[in-house]
């Protein structure tokens, strides 16, 4: 389309190389390029937004990959440790990415944990890929404590003194009822069907009885931003119940492990389970009166300070109840160090906590890939996998039944009893963190026969996180809307009316998680 007089005149006070070619072109002469003017062009090109990323994060990869190459060597190609764990943590966060993208319309994103544990499982069973990544069980048993100090220590700063005085006699029991009948049936019904012993039935049981707050947590926060169940409190129910459920589950987890891999009596070992839930308590308690005093705010760099001093004390807990023989102790010990550490800290602690959470970013994809690398589903017999989906069936439909029951006489309409007890239902965080620890116990004991039921245990909590978390995150998502009241509420400058109506909430912007719950 020909320029007008007026357009050409204002471009050429612009750009009067442009317009001098276009007048070249009109009198039909070629246009004079110069390499600079193409250069100046390319150098003046930025890529943004997505292709931005895409590019940025590409390049990370190759960086961290040619990174270790250039420091190890040999160590680091195709069939060595080094490049096996580079790879899989490269693929658990392409996964966790991928995961996270395909979703249905108007519902909530399936948990990126979901997406790394299927890499983890795509790595050691796909042919050829399995000979070159290579990862030795050692180091795979030490990052997987690793990040379960990193997960426990942001699950302990998580916690707000304040709102356990405030829990109510129905938050109990939402956290107590269906965690420890759900354990209960699973050890029952483990023991007939999978045939495990009475002790590692109930250590599966409590792996398998806590909830997931990677998954309720921010799918209540955005029903809440909504104005859904805000009145009920609902929520705010859930999220704090969520803690004290998990607490509890590990809790019975840990006492469980001190007995199984204990020597002597029954009750022997029973002794031993106990004292190491008191040596845990106790020693978490004394570290955590510890860095009430050290740092002192008046040191320079002092919030880096106290995550070095608070991560390293975490990971010595963990490594350290394990020379010990108190491998029980380890992750209580971690719990409470965190907390007690936060609760001095007061307002102090959320510059902590967001450094935390920024390792987890780091060590969630080693978890979850790791967990899922665990896996050979060659070794697997469909009679296995069979059993273990039925145990875990019933024990959902006893914990669902059990939920409805806790809030009988709560306040709660039917619809807000029959949500509260589908969103008590996703398994993820807290099975991959201690899923594998009897595993790894058993590894070190060399017993195969402990080896084949820490197998079976660390497979189940497998089948519950593939299986629970996305169907409790769309379960959530899709019945929140119908079930529950939307309340008078501003938001963003809108005034929402209460209403029963079906409103669609938008899930493409997820807020960040910051509250009294345990953030895994």
């Amino acid at each position: 389309m020909p320029f007008s007089l007026i357009d050409l005149t204002t471009q050429w006070f612009r750009e009067p190389g442009v317009v001098k070619s276009y007048l070249l072109f009109l009198s039909g002469q070629k246009t004079a390029s110069k390499p600079s003017e193409y250069c100046g062009k390319l150098l003046g090109y930025k890529p943004h937004g997505f292709s931005a990323s895409v590019i940025t994060k590409g390049l990370l990869g190759l960086l961290v990959f040619g990174v270790v190459w250039a420091v190890t060597g040999p160590a680091c190609l195709p069939g060595q440790n080094l490049f096996g764990l580079v790879i899989l943590f490269l693929s658990a966060v392409c996964g966790g990415k991928l995961i996270s993208v395909f979703r249905l319309p108007r519902t909530p994103p399936v948990p990126a944990l979901l997406g790394m544990l299927l890499a983890g499982v795509v790595l050691r069973n796909v042919p050829y890929v399995t000979d070159a990544v290579y990862i030795d069980q050692n180091w795979s048993a030490a990052l997987r404590n690793v990040s379960l100090a990193v997960i426990l220590t942001r699950a302990g700063l998580g916690l707000n003194a304040a709102a356990l005085r405030r829990l109510k006699a129905v938050c109990v029991r939402v956290a107590v009822g269906p965690c420890l009948t759900e354990a209960c049936t699973v050890a029952v019904v483990a023991h007939f069907l999978l045939e495990l012993p009475w002790i590692w039935s109930f250590m599966l049981g409590f792996v398998l009885a806590a909830v997931s707050p990677a998954v309720v947590v921010p799918s209540m926060l955005l029903l809440q931003s909504e104005g859904f169940g805000v009145q009920k409190g609902v929520p705010t129910l859930l999220m704090a119940a969520g803690s004290f459920d998990d607490i509890l589950a590990i809790t019975g987890f840990t006492t469980c492990l001190g007995i199984a891999f204990g020597t002597g009596s029954t009750w022997m070992n029973v002794g031993k389970g106990v004292l190491e839930v008191l040596a845990g308590v106790l020693a978490g308690g004394v570290m955590g009166l510890l860095l009430h005093f050290l740092p002192s705010e008046d040191q320079s760099d002092v919030v880096l300070r106290r995550c070095c001093l608070l991560l390293g004390l975490s990971v010595f807990s963990v490594f350290g109840s394990l020379a010990a023989g108190l491998g029980g102790a380890g992750g209580l010990c971690t719990l409470v160090l965190a907390f007690i550490a936060g609760l001095s800290w007061a307002e102090q602690k959320a510059p902590v906590a967001a450094v935390v959470g920024r390792f987890w970013d780091i060590f969630q994809p080693l978890l979850f890939g790791l967990i899922g690398a665990e896996i050979n589903i060659s070794s697997l017999s469909a009679y296995t996998v069979g059993l273990g989906v039925s145990t875990l069936c019933v024990g959902l439909l006893v914990r669902v039944l059990v939920t409805f029951c806790m809030v009988l006489f709560a306040g709660f309409n039917v619809k807000e009893k029959i949500f509260i007890s589908l969103a008590w239902m996703p398994k993820a965080t807290v099975q991959a963190a201690i899923g594998s620890t009897a595993l790894d116990m058993s590894r070190s004991a060399g017993d195969e026969q402990l080896q084949i039921y820490g197998l079976d245990v660390l497979t189940v909590a497998v089948l519950a996180i593939l299986i629970t978390a996305p169907i409790g995150a769309l379960a959530i998502g899709l019945s929140g809307p119908k079930l529950l009241q939307q309340d008078t509420h501003t938001l963003a400058g809108h005034t929402h009316t209460h209403t029963h109506t079906h409103t669609h909430i938008s899930y493409e912007h997820t807020p960040h998680v910051c509250c009294f719950m345990i953030r895994v």
